[in-house]
């Protein structure tokens, strides 16, 4: 933990911090502002939705300014975002909601790129703990959001208005902490740089690519698909708000956490056994959905859901680092950021209407599909990783 790993690891609290924030309100800022019930998470994937639309952008504005100066720019975002957010909700536009949290999205893209840049701070054989790390900084969101959330609910005349304002705040410090890391230069920045490969020839060449993306895009799909409804679906419990953040915060809690070990577990154990430990825990997520829908039952679900998607991401994170060389890591990074918020996308618009519509069960049944595809990912890792094992001497790391 070197201070640059520090300080990046702040920043990825304060990111997650905005972003636990917005799980625990959007959705209930939506569901009292929203023409019709089903479109309440409207503003939760609109979220998501600007992530993938600005991964192309933010990638080529860090190759064009370098990681700090795209970092600044992004926090900057992130305070104009939650600004016009906090305008709409006084003014009761959920239309502009949906349009501050678009342009938020910008803000979620870069600092996803956060753990990726870890890497790039320590020497090769530290980058899984380095992953670990940095993601670990999301114990400070697991804290803060829910905390926040609840404190600035009615800080203001209208409700979660205060809370928007607040996160003006979070982003200004992000703003501070980011501009104090020494970033390496980018290698595909400099004069004469290799252009490298495209993300289709990627696909084709490097067959963990593909199976990294899968593992990390449809585990973090069905982690936003549970995670988005569960405030909408404990109200419809008669369960109060208190109780929702509780579990958000317990459900945070395991997704980093294990942040402390799942690096060393890795190199222990290797990256595929992870994952599919990650796998397994979703199904248990699963389980406890389909037994009952009290408290208990909600907490146990989000609990393994957020252990399983810790396992899945940086073990699927770990792998795709492996995919690529340094002049093709922006590009690399960006089809991974836009093929993770393109599912999360997709789920945050399908929570709204399976929840308000289906239920909170018949969500959780759903959420087998995705999960049938990433053990399908697995299982063609760990034939290509036999492959490669069988035809050289030096067993693959």
């Amino acid at each position: 933990m070197n201070p640059a790993l520090m300080l990046l690891t702040l920043c990825q609290g304060l990111f997650l911090t905005n972003n636990v924030t917005f799980i625990a309100i959007n959705g209930l800022v939506g569901l009292a502002l929203a023409p019709v019930p089903w479109m309440a998470t409207l503003p939760v994937c609109s979220y998501v939705a600007g992530g993938a639309l600005f991964a192309p952008l933010v990638a080529r504005h860090q190759r064009a300014w370098g990681r700090r100066r795209g970092f600044q720019v992004a926090a900057l975002v992130a305070v104009m975002s939650c600004s016009l957010a906090a305008f709409a909700v006084t003014e009761r536009s959920f239309w502009l909601v949906v349009l501050a949290t678009l342009l938020a999205g910008y803000y979620n893209a870069s600092a996803g790129l956060y753990r990726f840049v870890s890497t790039e701070l320590v020497k090769p054989a530290r980058r899984e703990t380095a992953i670990s790390w940095v993601l670990a900084g999301g114990l400070l969101g697991a804290v803060a959001g829910p905390a926040l959330a609840k404190l600035s609910r009615d800080l203001l005349v209208q409700p979660f208005a205060g809370a928007y304002l607040a996160l003006v705040g979070v982003a200004l410090l992000s703003l501070l902490v980011v501009s104090l890391i020494p970033f390496p230069p980018l290698a595909e920045s400099q004069p004469g740089a290799a252009t490298g490969r495209s993300w289709p020839q990627l696909m084709r060449e490097e067959p963990f690519f593909l199976v990294a993306i899968a593992a990390c895009a449809l585990g973090y799909g069905v982690m936003n698909l549970l995670m988005a409804a569960t405030p909408i679906a404990m109200k419809q419990c008669s369960l109060p708000f208190d109780n929702a953040t509780f579990v958000l915060q317990w459900h945070v809690l395991g997704m980093f956490a294990p942040s402390f070990f799942t690096g060393h577990l890795i190199q222990r154990v290797g990256v595929l056994p992870v994952m599919a430990t990650g796998l397994l825990l979703n199904l248990v997520c699963v389980g406890f959905a389909l037994t009952g829908q009290d408290l208990t039952h909600f907490l146990g679900a989000l609990l393994a859901l957020g252990v399983g998607w810790n396992f899945l991401f940086v073990g699927g994170t770990t792998l795709f680092t492996r995919a690529y060389r340094p002049e093709e890591k922006t590009r690399a990074q960006a089809t991974m950021e836009v093929c993770i918020n393109s599912t999360m996308t997709l789920t945050a618009f399908s929570s709204g209407a399976l929840v308000t519509a289906g239920g909170w069960q018949r969500m959780a049944l759903g959420s087998l599909l995705p999960l049938a595809l990433i053990g399908l990912a697995l299982a063609v890792g760990a034939r290509r990783l036999i492959q490669q094992r069988a035809a050289s001497p030096v067993p693959n790391p």
